[in-house]
């Protein structure tokens, strides 16, 4: 507890100087955030809601995306400064050009595999076999939906597909969505199994608990690389004091999601919950075993080269990007100390 506590001072401490250091309320930088609905940008309503950013003279302006690739446009235009998402799009980003970095993680291991119906009511679900049964049963592919290519969650659930399954392509059909809508096609029985991330898993399960969990993040593919805080260089260029704090910030919130789960579920519910989805969930959501917070930016380099490697031989990357230019740890380290 002791070190916990000392850890905790820490970050505090070096959060502290960063503000003492920063703008007045009057000279406030605003920062323009995209970010995507999951639990696994949590660390952006802790910030916001913890009133962290306004003491450190940032005024974050939220824009909500349903997929990273949707954001890639955004980014492109120059009318983002921040990224809270899957680190899919921002590869794809870097390597049409776009200057971007990715400076801190939020989460890994953040995506799973749910089934319903009779396939989720299967034992061998989340095999070979159990793709072909569900085929010679149901005269059809098992429907998955997931969203669009080019993001984590398509991408994940491919490599899982063919490389830790290893069912034939034609036993399953993959169908591209937004994250609101294959939650509401999943509950409706219009899918058979989809890539869902908390809060959607924990909706889910509590509206159906029928619903089998197939495959957590970790088994999927070790490490996964989930959520992160990219910035664009032409705001790290113009202001590289609010974007270090962005960075210290972000490793402050994810201390409180691990540490004080309940009181960081308040500012998820407030940013993510829309009025309908009560605290409970939150708080369930925010200790699910698909919610593991990670700020440091080098916990997912290697996996993150892994699926890169996959969107290449898929060819939804055309080029690769140069990891080494992709990930920038600086800021992370001169504020993790």
């Amino acid at each position: 507890m002791s070190t916990l506590l000392s850890k905790v001072r820490r970050l505090a401490a070096a959060t502290a100087l960063l503000i003492a250091g920063g703008a007045t309320a009057a000279e406030a930088t605003d920062v323009r955030v995209g970010f995507i609905p999951v639990v696994g940008s949590g660390q952006l309503f802790v910030i916001d809601g913890e009133g962290w950013a306004k003491d450190a003279g940032l005024t974050l302006k939220l824009t909500q995306f349903e997929s990273g690739p949707a954001m890639i446009s955004a980014l492109a235009s120059g009318t983002l400064d921040a990224y809270y998402g899957g680190i899919g799009p921002i590869m794809v980003a870097s390597a049409r050009g776009i200057d971007v970095k990715v400076y801190a993680s939020a989460a890994i291991e953040e995506m799973t595999v749910v089934g319903r119906g009779g396939f989720g009511t299967q034992a061998n679900a989340a095999t070979a076999a159990g793709f072909k049964e569900f085929v010679e049963r149901e005269g059809r592919p098992v429907r998955i939906a997931t969203q669009p290519p080019g993001s984590v969650p398509d991408t994940v659930l491919r490599y899982w597909l063919q490389n830790v399954v290893k069912a034939d392509p034609a036993t399953y059909q993959i169908t591209a969505m937004g994250i609101e809508a294959t939650q509401q096609a999943l509950l409706a029985g219009a899918v058979d199994a989809a890539t869902i991330r908390e809060p959607t898993l924990t909706v889910v399960r509590q509206r159906d608990p029928n619903t089998k969990l197939l495959a957590l993040g970790g088994q999927m593919l070790p490490n996964q690389p989930g959520s992160v805080l990219a910035l664009t260089g032409a705001f790290v260029k113009a202001n590289p004091e609010a974007a270090k704090t962005m960075v210290a910030l972000n490793t402050r919130a994810t201390t409180l999601l691990k540490e004080e789960p309940n009181r960081a579920a308040k500012h998820l519910q407030k940013g993510l919950g829309k009025g309908i989805t009560d605290l409970a969930t939150f708080e369930q959501a925010v200790v699910s075993p698909a919610s593991k917070f990670v700020a440091d930016p080098m916990t997912i380099k290697d996996a993150t080269g892994v699926m890169q490697d996959f969107q290449l031989q898929l060819g939804v990357l055309e080029k690769a990007a140069d990891l080494n230019v992709l990930f920038d740890d600086s800021f992370y380290r001169a504020t993790a100390r």
